[in-house]
């Protein structure tokens, strides 16, 4: 049940046909891991802490780094040296305290991934890195919790959400051996793709709308072009191929 502050704090969004109260109450009752707190997760909890989701919990191992400045926007200058999720969950509890924000400082691996994402309805990569996009895709296939995926570089970006035993989840696109790397980005590419896989998070929990699923979405800032692919499941991937649809 709303109370009336949380009226009042989401009344433009509660105005929308597709929302409402009821909408606004499946948010509340939501659970979303959001892994990283990076370009892509400040983007991605801002407007999922605004929207009035009632758990966000927000996974990073590393502290804020002055090179970090010029796309993660939860991180300000007096941050450096702080861990990302202190830093970020101090911002966002500004933003809306009627929220509960758990800062989870460890790294994500196969021993911590299901205490840090366990019982979430969604988890949306943040990632930097896609050995842990992998791993991450492996335990929301596994476990049957939508996967709301992301990635940029430079002025582009790609998105897709996977919902296990429906859509080709990101293993079916692995076309070889994944290398960690640096990679150069602009502050706005991170703000677009988090932008849109926060709305495609609550579409689903609010169930309206068309997701992304079956297509991936890429994003070009420089041409300023938006281009479709569409995606098969692979018969043959490891992750997904035995995962059927539920009920």
């Amino acid at each position: 049940m709303l109370t009336d502050s949380e009226r009042d704090r989401y009344a433009r969004q509660i105005l929308i046909d597709e929302i409402g109260e009821e909408s606004q109450e499946k948010l509340k009752s939501a659970t979303v891991c959001i892994a990283g707190a990076g370009g892509l997760g400040s983007a991605i909890a801002v407007y999922l802490t605004a929207a009035g989701i009632g758990e966000i919990r927000i996974a990073d191992h590393d502290q804020v780094e002055l090179s970090n400045l010029n796309r993660q926007i939860l991180h300000w200058n007096d941050d450096i040296g702080r861990n990302k999720v202190d830093s970020a969950v101090e911002k966002l509890k500004k933003l809306n305290p009627d929220i509960t924000l758990r800062g989870i400082g460890e790294t994500i691996t196969e021993h911590t991934v299901s205490r840090l994402a366990g019982g979430c309805d969604c988890i949306v990569d943040a990632m930097d890195n896609f050995p842990t996009r992998y791993m991450l895709n492996a335990f929301a296939v596994k476990n049957r919790i939508p996967f709301f995926q992301g990635a940029v570089s430079g002025f582009e970006g790609r998105v897709m959400t996977v919902v296990p035993g429906k859509t080709p989840c990101l293993e079916c696109m692995n076309k070889g051996p994944v290398l960690r790397e640096k990679f150069p980005v602009i502050g706005v590419a991170p703000a677009v793709i988090g932008s849109i896989q926060a709305t495609e998070v609550i579409k689903y929990i609010t169930g309206i709308g068309e997701l992304l699923l079956n297509r991936l979405l890429v994003y070009d800032g420089l041409s300023m072009t938006w281009k479709e692919l569409k995606i098969n499941r692979n018969p043959y991937c490891k992750q997904c191929r035995t995962v059927t649809a539920e009920e």
